[in-house]
């Protein structure tokens, strides 16, 4: 796959679909590397009519990682008062989606991210708003103190170490598939662990996602300046989330003027095969109405 150099850092990327096609950029969440977008998923959007791009996140997969920046305090930037920053900000992580499109020389794409890819997009969305054709936030949140936080055990999990071995780390995807995962759409465990291998042997990086979820817990309240957002926008959260629960997607659709919304019934915080379809024609529609 390749890379290119993005505000910066490097960022690798990888294309799928015709070059000249209506682009749509993928952006994954907490920890994610680009292959959690399933190649199912990417080659259905392209066979749809798009030029689809996946990367890897700064601090994940093969982009550029900051490990010289330490394990951040997280109960520190948590605390009233608080003057305590993060290793890097949300708006940080969006600067490096601008950066990459300059370097595809893409000038306007439609933005599709999840978890805390969709906190991504809507400071994409703030910052830059002349890059996007559209934007599609899943099963994502606005950053709202007055939003439900996930239940505590699940949470609890979140917050545990992250394991540095193999086994560990497959034992840790099973774990939060089960807690998270769509009930009404179960991934096969076999699926899960699969996925949770490939991604240790490609680029097992697990203590920068502690650093992205200081960037998402420094980020404060979106909801005033996402209020002025005029990108068309597209809400889609599943009814059955217990990471990021559906009154925050209820809030970000709430949040952004005049946004479409699609609510998943038995959807969880995942990306469920059965559900591919459903999410990418709900993507497609939107970009279309947008192009």
């Amino acid at each position: 796959m390749p890379k290119v150099a993005s505000n910066g850092i490097e960022i690798e990327y990888e294309s799928f679909g015709d070059p000249a096609a209506d682009p749509i950029l993928l952006v994954m969440g907490l920890g994610g590397q680009l292959i959690h977008w399933d190649v199912s998923f990417c080659e259905r959007l392209a066979g749809l009519g798009h030029r689809v791009v996946r990367f890897d996140n700064r601090d994940v997969g093969l982009s550029t990682w900051f490990d010289e920046a330490g394990t951040p305090d997280l109960t520190a930037l948590l605390a009233p008062g608080s003057t305590a920053r993060p290793p890097y900000s949300l708006g940080d992580m969006a600067d490096d989606a601008a950066g990459l499109l300059d370097a595809l020389e893409i000038d306007r794409v439609h933005a599709v991210g999840v978890s805390l890819g969709g906190m991504i997009v809507q400071r994409l969305a703030i910052g830059h708003p002349e890059r996007l054709k559209s934007l599609t936030s899943v099963m994502s949140t606005t950053g709202s103190p007055k939003i439900p936080a996930a239940a505590p055990h699940v949470m609890a999990k979140l917050l545990e170490p992250p394991p540095r071995d193999l086994e560990g780390s497959v034992a840790r995807a099973l774990a939060m598939s089960k807690l998270v995962g769509s009930p009404a759409y179960p991934t096969p465990e076999a699926d899960v662990r699969a996925r949770a291998v490939l991604a240790f042997e490609r680029a097992a990086h697990p203590q920068g996602a502690g650093r992205q979820l200081a960037a998402i817990f420094s980020d404060g309240d979106r909801s005033s300046a996402l209020g002025e957002v005029q990108t068309p926008a597209l809400v889609i959260h599943g009814r059955d989330d217990a990471l990021v629960p559906f009154a925050a997607g209820e809030a970000t659709a709430e949040a952004l003027p005049g946004a479409r919304t699609l609510w998943v019934d038995g959807m969880g915080h995942d990306l469920p095969v059965a559900l591919h379809e459903t999410i990418t024609n709900a993507i497609h529609q939107h970009a279309a109405a947008n192009a």
